[in-house]
């Protein structure tokens, strides 16, 4: 894939002209971007893969939903179904998709919706639930959409800033895009970071005026659970355990688990991947299954009803500065 990614080098100034034309146009207001007298807050990112887009949707439903109704609103990537549609007790991943099928079976005080077409979507929770805020998903790069809050996600392993555009780099869209952003969010980054590490990544990363850059961890937890039992991970020690990932990049996790001194047989597949009738037959066969939280909710829900033998490590998710992240949020919902 990496000596691919090189040959096709020569399409990426085509790609980075297409994705800079088109963002000129919506700047310019050649392309129509619907704004909204309502608070709309997108979460998104430049780069393909995995950047926590989802537990960071999980952290500002969590900071919003004991004062504000709140209303998530993704694309549902790789349902199996079409239009918009507001979860219920009959919605699967395979309905809405894996993450806000996630989202929904973790608060049953939100409401979780999807719709390719975002404008259409946003129309639908306005006069249907009249919530008080809308959480945009992965709809950075979705310019029909002018959100009043753009909380834009790099990786720390992986910073836009250091990256070039698709097909040789990871990102969608020119670097300029940051531009578009209120809050910058350097996520995935290590416990033990440094103030003067902090610094120097602010320097790179360039912030204008009105932009605020924070830090975040993501923390694994000591116990695995599933919907029946919690136990601590070190109970696997002496089983035969698979680990199965459907994420963008599962190398912390790794990481993490063989520090934990956990044995394993790795299982990976492709982010958001649609596990068939024979995979999920060949674990059924396996002692442990372990696995993220994300695949869980795929696995458990729609394969794995009738089995106890599969378990997902829960994360935590910690904002260095929460409180100032957590202040600029709240009021941005407060005075609309």
């Amino acid at each position: 894939m990496k000596l691919l990614r090189k040959i096709l080098f020569p399409i990426v100034p085509i790609y980075f002209g297409i994705t800079w034309l088109r963002n000129k146009f919506y700047n310019l207001g050649w392309m129509s971007s619907r704004s909204y007298d309502f608070p709309i807050i997108c979460v998104g990112n430049l780069s393909t893969g995995g950047t926590g887009k989802t537990p960071t949707i999980e952290y500002l439903i969590r900071v919003l939903k004991e004062k504000h109704k709140v209303a998530t609103l993704s694309r549902g990537y790789k349902r199996e179904s079409s239009g918009f549609i507001i979860a219920d007790d009959n919605a699967t991943a395979k309905t809405i998709g894996d993450e806000p099928f996630q989202f929904y079976k973790k608060f049953d005080d939100v409401v979780v919706s999807v719709d390719a077409n975002r404008q259409h979507g946003i129309s639908q929770l306005l006069s249907k639930v009249q919530p008080d805020v809308i959480l945009l998903d992965d709809a950075f790069q979705h310019r029909k959409v002018r959100a009043g809050l753009n909380i834009l996600l790099t990786s720390y392993g992986n910073l836009y800033v250091d990256d070039i555009v698709l097909p040789t780099g990871d990102l969608r869209e020119p670097r300029a895009g940051a531009k578009r952003a209120d809050m910058i969010l350097v996520t995935k980054c290590p416990q033990s970071l440094s103030v003067s590490e902090k610094e120097h990544i602010k320097n790179k990363l360039k912030p204008l005026s009105h932009q605020s850059v924070y830090f975040s961890s993501i923390f694994y937890s000591e116990d695995v659970c599933n919907e029946h039992e919690r136990f601590p991970l070190t109970q696997l020690k002496d089983k035969q355990v698979t680990l199965v990932t459907g994420i963008a990049n599962p190398q912390p996790l790794l990481d993490y688990l063989t520090a934990k001194s956990i044995a394993f047989e790795h299982l990976k597949y492709q982010d958001h991947h649609s596990f068939s009738v024979s995979e999920i037959e060949t674990l059924k066969q396996k002692e442990i299954v372990l696995t993220t939280e994300k695949d869980y909710v795929r696995l458990r829900g729609e394969f794995l009803s009738q089995t106890s033998s599969i378990y997902y490590l829960p994360i935590r998710f910690q904002i260095d500065n929460h409180n100032a992240f957590e202040q600029q949020v709240t009021a941005f919902v407060g005075s609309n």
